[in-house]
């Protein structure tokens, strides 16, 4: 079971990469991203945030793969890491003052969170 989580994990954060790659395109998805600041396209800076959760994502999901044993032999803590890491995104996604981003996100991380879980305790 838990090798399965680990790869709904994986197909998720390939996706959510995916969205980011299209904010860094100027994607007019402001509003479902970054607390829903930008009404339109993000900055700059936004885009590098965007860039940024790519990096982490892929490592995130890197780590649960090999908690799985599914991905090269990476330390415990590695995933215990993500599981923390997982556990706050879904806080923060809940707690957004951007709704869209609270019906989108908050179900998302939270079922993100479930699969980390089931993976690490399973």
């Amino acid at each position: 079971m838990s090798e399965v989580a680990a790869m709904v994990y994986a197909v998720l954060c390939v996706g959510i990469i995916g969205f980011q790659l299209c904010l860094i395109a100027g994607a007019p998805w402001g509003p479902l991203t970054q607390g829903g600041r930008h009404p339109g396209a993000l900055p700059a800076s936004g885009r590098i945030a965007a860039a940024l959760s790519i990096v982490l994502l892929s490592l995130m999901a890197g780590a649960v793969l090999s908690a799985a044993g599914l991905w090269l032999s990476w330390p415990a803590w590695a995933g215990w890491t993500v599981l923390g890491i997982q556990a706050l995104s879904a806080l923060l996604n809940w707690i957004t003052p951007s709704p869209a981003e609270r019906r989108l996100w908050g179900p998302v991380t939270t079922v993100m969170l479930g699969l980390v879980a089931l993976v690490l305790l399973g």
